[in-house]
């Protein structure tokens, strides 16, 4: 598969619903890189997810369905752009 073709695929489900800024259910994770009590670093299809806040807890995961539920008090949520693949040449002459 060509590079500009990888770029063309429909990126995987994601969703993130907050109920009362207590209760955080995320789809679409691929993997959770870090947490503690005040901050969750996950990997989704649309990006690292970052949550902070207090006293957080990862109530559910199922990396099988890429599925998890956060705990605790939820007070920023925010995503970082996932970084560019392929070579240095194909980036630059795109």
């Amino acid at each position: 598969m060509a590079y500009d073709d990888k770029q063309n695929l429909p990126a995987k489900p994601h969703g993130v619903t907050l109920e009362n800024r207590s209760l955080l259910s995320v789809t679409g994770v691929d993997d959770v890189e870090s947490f503690d009590k005040n901050e969750i670093v996950m990997n989704t299809s649309q990006g690292d997810l970052i949550v902070r806040g207090s006293g957080l807890h990862i109530s559910k995961i199922s990396l099988d369905v890429e599925e998890m539920k956060v705990g605790g008090l939820i007070t920023e949520m925010c995503y970082e752009e996932p970084a560019p693949t392929g070579s240095v040449w194909s980036r630059l002459f795109k």
